[in-house]
């Protein structure tokens, strides 16, 4: 199956999760302040960063959508994503107990529920909505296939009414907006990529429109916020703005996404080395996800790498490109040695089962 996956599509995978771990490290370290606390040309820089990496969430899904609505759902799947899940959320703790970064007296019973059932409380909000994905998944490409054209248009048009029209345009905050932290904007994505699959999107597929629509919503993500940004310090109102362009269901954040994985879909295929690289290391990209974004990490990995040392610098561009290729280089690491064990214990499964079956058949005869 590895060799049969595109290298267009996993190279967009590699690049979305190379974005989202620059996304954290701008804004959970604090390089990213509000556009009414500091107006610096560093701190603009660091938004403007922000506002060309926050479609990756979206394509990361888009590309499962867009391959799940045609492909054999696997029960399976479910559990070796429920697996490699608690994989994380567990070991993680008990790895930093034993290195004396943590003492166990630093985690309550609260906490090791929170390790123990990381799906149930959202330990991973993107890893939770993931998976409820890939249930629905087998439902949803079904009913897709089951309704004309026209009527999946219609489906989708209202989603995106509830989901990213409104809250787009509207200056206030409504009570079912989630920001595209959930499964309901999951599966609104996964319909869209499987339009896509199913009918083409003619415009984009001349990938000059796909490359300016990237580039002109990533602007205008930029533009919209600075904007706000300076309106707000006269009228309050406008503050809301600020943040809202860089949330995952804004219209500019979804229609940016389209553009990106439109850019990486209608690439030429290749092979060679290159292929053979980018095919090895896609499959790990979720593990990079789940290692520096455990609660103990995600804020942690920040002041081990002495990201305060280049606050206010134009030295955190140079500090953020070793950083992310660091934090990647360790996931990509880490995870292939939690399939290494997770293939190990299949093998060891089967032959187990194998044995049973024989000594069952032996004590029949």
């Amino acid at each position: 199956m590895q060799s049969k996956r595109q290298a267009n599509f996993e190279l967009l995978r590699i690049v979305a999760m190379l974005m989202i771990i620059v996304l954290h490290y701008l804004n959970k370290s604090n390089l990213t302040l509000l556009y009414t606390e500091e107006h610096t040309a560093v701190n603009y820089a660091t938004h403007f960063i922000v506002a060309f990496c926050i479609v990756a969430v979206n394509c990361y899904v888009l590309i499962s959508g867009y391959f799940l609505v045609e492909s054999a759902w696997k029960p399976g799947r479910v559990m070796s994503l429920a697996a490699q899940i608690l994989f994380y959320s567990l070991l993680t703790p008990i790895v930093l107990i034993c290195m004396g970064v943590i003492s166990t007296g630093d985690l309550s019973i609260y906490d090791w529920l929170n390790y123990v059932l990381p799906i149930e409380t959202e330990h991973y909000w993107f890893a939770t909505a993931y998976l409820i994905m890939y249930v629905l998944s087998p439902v949803l490409a079904a009913g897709v296939k089951a309704v004309d054209k026209r009527i999946l248009q219609i489906v989708i048009g209202i989603l995106l009414l509830y989901f990213s029209v409104w809250k787009s345009i509207v200056p206030a905050t409504f009570a079912t907006d989630k920001y595209g932290y959930e499964y309901g904007w999951f599966v609104c994505l996964f319909l869209i990529a499987a339009y896509i699959r199913l009918y083409g999107c003619p415009f984009l597929e001349k990938k000059r429109n796909a490359v300016l629509l990237y580039l002109g919503m990533s602007l205008g993500i930029f533009l919209l916020a600075a904007a706000s940004g300076i309106v707000a310090q006269v009228l309050h109102p406008f503050t809301y703005y600020m943040d809202m362009p860089t949330t995952y269901n804004h219209i500019l954040c979804l229609l940016g996404s389209v553009g990106l994985f439109m850019v990486f879909k209608d690439m030429k295929p290749w092979e060679g080395t290159t292929a053979k690289v980018i095919r090895g290391l896609a499959p790990y990209t979720f593990g990079v996800y789940l290692l520096h974004e455990h609660v103990l990490v995600r804020y942690q990995w920040m002041k081990w790498l002495h990201v305060d040392s280049v606050w206010g610098s134009w030295m955190f561009i140079p500090h953020m490109i070793g950083s992310v290729l660091l934090v990647y280089a360790v996931g990509t690491a880490v995870d292939f040695v939690r399939a290494w064990i997770f293939r190990g214990a299949g093998k060891m499964a089967v032959r187990f089962k194998a044995g049973m079956r024989n000594r069952a058949d032996g004590d029949a005869a």
